[in-house]
């Protein structure tokens, strides 16, 4: 016959066995074993854990990627607006200050009537160098109007439609134009080349001619106004044998970047060629 311990025994050796298992485990006794028998389990779970981690990236990354593809675009498109915008004010920039220079220039001659334009075109021949300006006769222009910037003289008016214009610049080797140099007040004759540079002719040979001298309009001859700065000498060449001295211009305008020009509309030209000798400048 088996022998059972009566419940109240059994009741006792449980509680002291489990009030030894906390004093043991309070001393650090248990660690070792609580150790040995937590470390698997540990380590199942930082697996489990790992392999959740990484199956969570991987199925979170396409929607990662299209959030950051489509903010890409966006931020893209936010620095292409802003480019755009400081273009804008960058040609805002320039044109203001053209305008501002225009004025000035003007002002300083105030005995002409000037009309504004804006170069729209050139002409394609790399033998003739001309510019399309969008204002025309009905606007009042007229052939041969002198046509200048807030730096000095570009050229005239060559050929005039209803609504545009060709001007005709100085650098033209069909140009010829009688300048006065400063300081020396001598007379010279401006010519333009098939190459767009400026040279002088007809300079005295006793004249007291230097590089850094200012090349103005004369006015002589009827076909510009007096007084409109063409350039600077940049060199002078004299022969003893020579009749004449000539030399070499650095227009003030600089001709690839022409925007806005003034025509002066209350100037007209006098044609003189049938009053000179032939072959006279």
């Amino acid at each position: 016959m088996n022998y059972r311990p009566p419940r109240s025994l059994r009741t006792i050796v449980i509680a002291v066995i489990a009030i030894g298992l906390v004093i043991l485990a309070v001393s650090g006794y248990l660690t070792p074993l609580a150790q040995l028998v937590l470390s698997p389990v540990v380590s199942a779970q930082t697996w489990l854990s790992e392999r959740y981690m990484a199956v969570q990236s991987i199925l979170s990354t396409p929607r990662d990627v299209a959030e950051l593809s489509q903010r890409n675009v966006a931020l893209e498109a936010e620095v292409s607006s802003l480019e755009s915008q400081i273009i804008e004010l960058q040609q805002q920039l320039t044109e203001y200050q053209i305008l501002s220079s225009l004025l000035d220039f003007a002002r300083a001659y105030p005995e002409y009537e000037y009309v504004g334009a804006s170069v729209i075109g050139r002409d394609p021949s790399p033998f003739l160098q001309y510019v399309i300006i969008n204002r025309g006769s009905d606007d009042g222009l007229r052939r041969g109007m002198p046509v200048v910037t807030q730096q000095g003289l570009v050229g005239r008016i060559s050929r005039v439609t209803a609504a545009a214009a060709n001007v005709q610049l100085i650098t033209d080797p069909a140009t010829s134009i009688n300048v006065r140099l400063q300081p020396s007040s001598e007379r010279a004759v401006l010519l333009g080349s098939i190459t767009g540079d400026l040279s002088l002719d007809f300079i005295p040979q006793q004249a007291n001619v230097n590089p850094g001298d200012l090349v103005l309009t004369s006015g002589f001859g009827g076909n510009y106004p007096p007084n409109i700065l063409i350039g600077q000498v940049t060199s002078v060449r004299s022969q003893d044998f020579d009749l004449f001295q000539s030399g070499s211009v650095q227009p003030v305008v600089d001709f690839e970047q022409l925007e806005i020009v003034l025509v002066i509309s209350n100037f007209q030209p006098v044609d003189v060629e049938p009053l000179l000798p032939a072959n006279q400048p």
